[in-house]
């Protein structure tokens, strides 16, 4: 009897230090060849066969499959990637070998759905991951929050949207915005403001950096829309009463009353074509942003100070 102990202990011991040995390789690797891609590591796709293998120890090879998770996505970001074609099934096999590490089914809300360069453009896979999430995490309200999140933000699925955060409403100390969200959602109303709410409560309930920083761009972004919508109301309603178009950002400024010439959130002045369109100074800096770009432009998505 002692024998067997003995030799499960040896085994236990052995399956540990292969694993951690195997991470430090992956890592390795991935210095030694910064330009290859991470297709080739994920040799075993079922999550039912790994949680087989793991032999019990299913939170440590998790942390090493949430580690493989960070690192493809972020290499392949920092790279404008158009395809992350092993997100979904390196989050499946994360939250599947354990089942509880919420901060994976948030990480596939935000950048599961979402369509290249900024996600794998998978938001049917990432509704997957989270009613996973939910199954196995029913009293958790945020994962509620991502579902509905992802029906919003990537499928305009208002319905849908609403029944998530109603749901997520009725579980115990629910944050009271779900029960207001589900409210929107049935109106579709106040866009911009429903939107900001979303994206501070996603950064402000998650510690992920990629996560909160992309929060942080996409509010950015969202100021900017929310300025040229305005911008350009103001122009036409100048043109309305002058007969004419503004000749300038102070013409229009001085004319519709407002409180000097308007600028975007890295306080560079917005910019009047003569056409009367209204642009923002510099478009690669608000990688999400959908309205005040010049004719044609195509945005880069890009994380300020973010290294993969």
């Amino acid at each position: 009897m002692k024998q067997r102990r003995k030799t499960s202990i040896v085994a236990g011991a052995c399956l540990v230090f292969c694993l951690a040995a195997s991470a430090v390789t992956l890592h390795g690797t991935d210095q030694l060849r910064p330009q290859g891609t991470l297709e080739d590591v994920l040799f075993i796709t079922s999550p039912k066969v790994l949680k087989r293998a793991s032999l019990g120890y299913d939170g440590l090879l998790a942390d090493i499959y949430w580690t493989r998770v960070v690192q493809y996505f972020g290499f392949r970001h920092h790279n404008h990637s158009l395809s992350y074609n092993l997100l979904a099934p390196l989050l499946e096999i994360t939250t599947h070998l354990d089942p509880h590490l919420v901060v994976a089914y948030q990480f596939g809300a935000s950048f599961l759905a979402p369509a290249p360069p900024s996600g794998a453009g998978q938001p049917e896979r990432a509704i997957q991951l989270m009613e996973y999430g939910i199954q196995n995490n029913p009293d958790n309200w945020h994962l509620y929050y991502d579902l509905g999140f992802v029906y919003y933000m990537n499928l305009k699925d208002y319905k849908k949207a609403a029944d998530a955060f109603a749901r997520g409403s009725k579980v115990p100390n629910a944050h009271p915005f779900l029960r207001l969200l589900a409210a929107q959602m049935a109106e579709h109303a106040g866009e911009f403001d429903t939107a900001r709410m979303m994206w501070t409560a996603t950064y402000q309930n998650s510690q992920d950096k990629l996560i909160r920083q992309n929060a942080v761009e996409h509010l950015r972004s969202l100021r900017v829309d929310e300025d040229v919508t305005n911008l350009q109301e103001a122009v036409t309603h100048f043109g309305e009463r002058m007969g004419r178009l503004p000749v300038s950002m102070s013409e229009l400024a001085a004319a519709e009353g407002l409180p000097g010439v308007p600028v975007d959130p890295d306080r560079h002045p917005y910019k009047l074509m003569p056409d009367g369109r209204v642009e923002v100074g510099v478009p690669d800096d608000f990688s999400f942003a959908t309205r005040g770009l010049p004719p044609g432009y195509k945005p880069v998505t890009k994380f300020h100070d973010l290294q993969p």
